[in-house]
């Protein structure tokens, strides 16, 4: 589920997939994958993606609908 959320952070945030990627500083491929749910979203990865979109890392991983992160 954590791949859903983050592509459609991506998308509410008018980025594409190159552009999200070049962000966190890795190549769009690698990107690509944790998108579709082919690999697994490290934590490093997760914290930098949670801090971008300023959402909790347990809306991230689908724990909550609660975006905010109290």
């Amino acid at each position: 589920m954590p791949y859903r959320r983050i592509r459609d952070l991506r998308e509410d945030a008018d980025l594409s997939q190159r552009e999200i990627a070049q962000i966190l500083h890795m190549h769009k491929t690698t990107y690509v994958r944790y998108e579709s749910g082919e690999r697994e979203i490290p934590l490093n990865i997760a914290i930098l993606l949670a801090k971008h979109y300023q959402v909790s890392l347990d809306y991230l991983a689908g724990l909550t609908n609660r975006r905010d992160r109290k």
